[in-house]
């Protein structure tokens, strides 16, 4: 059964996106082994997957992208994970004519029960999924405990409000830490898996 991991980047008061929906502060310490180390995560991805806002976000930027992170991202297949009984997967007119937008259309569209798609997705064959966002869309998977690894780019900013993806836990949530790296711009990658009883 492959894993289902999520990567984001994250504040050091553990926001993803700032109190006025902003994310620039996610590129301020970007240096070049932070920058392999996502690279990496992304390229060992057998699927995208993603909620319908950030599936809006990034099918207007990486199909028109034209370096090795946009490969990765255009060539690996994606799911969008949507309340929505009628989504419409395709790409906004203005990159469907870029290389990568065949991909993005092709998006497999996930709408029924949370716990079921991930259950049926993770039974599938391939590399593992890994979550991109959006913050409500994670903190559903963690509500439902579908999480197996978090890949977490913490950013040595405090932002003061935002949206968590750690909250409204029934219970507390014990993870194992499983790797810490420091990179040259100052963020911390730690990668996390939850403790089964």
């Amino acid at each position: 059964m492959r894993k289902l991991i999520v990567k984001m980047s994250i504040s050091l008061d553990g926001y993803v996106v700032g109190p006025h929906g902003d994310s620039e502060w996610m590129f301020r310490h970007r240096s070049e082994d932070s920058s392999a180390w996502v690279l990496e995560t992304i390229q060992q991805a057998g699927l995208h997957a993603m909620g319908s806002v950030t599936y809006r976000i990034m099918s207007n930027f990486w199909p028109s992208g034209t370096d090795q992170m946009a490969a990765a991202m255009n060539e690996i297949p994606k799911v969008v994970f949507t309340r929505q009984e009628s989504f419409d997967a395709q790409v906004p007119p203005a990159v469907a004519a870029s290389a990568g937008a065949s991909s993005w259309n092709a998006s497999r569209v996930a709408n029924g029960d949370l716990a079921e798609e991930v259950g049926r997705l993770k039974q599938e064959s391939g590399g593992y999924i890994l979550v991109h966002g959006g913050a409500n869309f994670v903190s559903s998977l963690i509500q439902h405990g579908l999480v197996d690894e978090y890949r977490l780019a913490v950013h040595p900013v405090a932002l003061g409000g935002g949206l968590p993806i750690f909250a409204d836990l029934a219970q507390p949530l014990n993870l194992a830490l499983i790797s810490s790296t420091r990179f040259d711009g100052g963020v911390i990658a730690q990668v996390y898996r939850p403790e089964r009883e």
